[in-house]
């Protein structure tokens, strides 16, 4: 339904229902699971929501996965996957430590301290 709409994800502060029925590749991110039918009606389309505190207005970016969701301001986009790319080499210096034999705190102290040096 969602996606015949034109939704191309969803985030909701309420209840979620019937996970493998959903469209595959489609993006939903909800406060709990439930399992009976929700109290589901259209209020209003295209205004300014606050989900769980996370205020999204109409048109902007929002990237959610099942940590949480953020808003992505529409002038730093471009940049997002650029900077995603950096924080997970720099990530891979902690993990890369992480799965030496012995690996322990003064280990990881040193790999933070790599981490700058990384770019």
């Amino acid at each position: 339904m969602h996606k015949a709409l034109g939704v191309a994800g969803s985030i909701t502060n309420g209840f979620i229902r019937d996970i493998p029925m959903m469209a595959e590749g489609f993006p939903i991110l909800a406060g709990m699971l439930a399992p009976s039918h929700a109290f589901v009606h259209v209020v209003a389309v295209g205004v300014t929501v606050s989900i769980d505190g996370l205020v999204v207005h109409d048109g902007e970016l929002v990237h959610a996965d099942r940590h949480g969701a953020v808003v992505i301001p529409r002038e730093v986009a471009a940049r997002v996957p650029d900077a995603a790319a950096l924080r997970a080499r720099r990530e891979a210096v902690i993990l890369g430590a992480a799965l030496r034999q012995g690996f322990g705190i003064a280990d990881l102290r040193a790999a933070f301290a790599r981490i700058s040096e990384v770019h």
